[in-house]
């Protein structure tokens, strides 16, 4: 049986490194994107094929599928698309190059790369599209609107594309971690330090707080967090399956994050929302 094979995306670290693992254990080739040398080093000394790529650039991401399809003469298996971030801050906050970024990273650089792998994933006999998308593509959260929209959009794309699909052999799934023990977190706090208009913001002490509390781990849904690897093993019945899910949940607030989306009325989830928000931030 021929070897099959995985594009993923964003592996540097976290669930990335984490879906490359469980990937390569179970005997597949491993094609990992990153953006740094040093992270192509780490790639390759753990015998996986290390490919650079920056998915807000067209031509990176062209070079990246020619280097793929190349080296596995157009026969790629399946693409996981788990390049992203968190753009955190109130809408009125956010810069229109900041909102434009983040829809860059993380729903049109993911859409530009499926699109130019997809006439070799239809020629394969289980081709596989897999978005890693995210609690708040189901239930939008303030102070993460913008990361919501990008995240509801990518979940737009895949229900659209699973119906387009529907007629070959490739497969659309969306993965919806919810908090998972990464460095996103961390990361959120600081894109947000550094692009958000805070200065003048009516919230800027309320950021102060916020950001700290991510850095050290102090927000609520932290008792939830589950490791890296059990989005990894989501991902890889996404893969193997002969029928994978449309969607896979994958911690306890994204299960419950579905129950309140499709049962709860939108004026009591706001209410419990604005409760938690005068929690954390105060009055002010």
């Amino acid at each position: 049986m021929n070897q099959r094979s995985v594009l993923i995306t964003g592996c540097s670290s976290g669930i990335g490194w984490a879906v490359a693992e469980e990937m390569a254990a179970r005997n597949w080739r491993i094609f990992a994107t990153a953006r740094k040398p040093e992270d192509w080093q780490r790639i390759e000394a753990e015998g996986w094929n290390a490919v650079a790529l920056d998915v807000t650039s067209s031509a990176s991401i062209e070079q990246a599928v020619a280097t793929v399809l190349d080296a596995t003469d157009g026969a790629l298996d399946g693409v996981v698309n788990n390049a992203g971030f968190g753009m955190p801050g109130a809408i009125e906050d956010l810069s229109r190059e900041a909102m434009q970024l983040q829809f860059e990273v993380n729903l049109f650089g993911a859409v530009e790369l499926t699109n130019r792998l997809l006439p070799s994933l239809r020629k394969r006999p289980q081709g596989r599209v897999v978005y890693i998308s995210s609690l708040v593509g189901r239930m939008s959260l303030p102070f993460m609107g913008i990361y919501s929209a990008s995240k509801f959009a990518l979940e737009a794309v895949a229900d659209a594309q699973r119906i387009e699909l529907s007629m070959t052999p490739v497969r659309v799934v969306l993965i919806e971690p919810g908090p998972i023990e990464t460095r996103f977190s961390a990361t959120c706090a600081r894109v947000g330090e550094s692009e958000l208009e805070a200065d003048g913001s009516r919230f800027r002490s309320a950021y102060e707080r916020y950001f700290k509390q991510r850095r050290d781990g102090g927000m609520s849904e932290d008792r939830f967090r589950l490791p890296p690897e059990a989005v990894a093993k989501k991902v890889a019945h996404a893969l193997i399956s002969d029928r994978p899910k449309v969607r896979y949940p994958v911690t306890l607030p994204t299960y419950v994050a579905d129950f309140l989306v499709r049962f709860v009325p939108v004026s009591w989830r706001d209410a419990v929302m604005q409760r938690q928000v005068k929690k954390r931030f105060g009055s002010d």
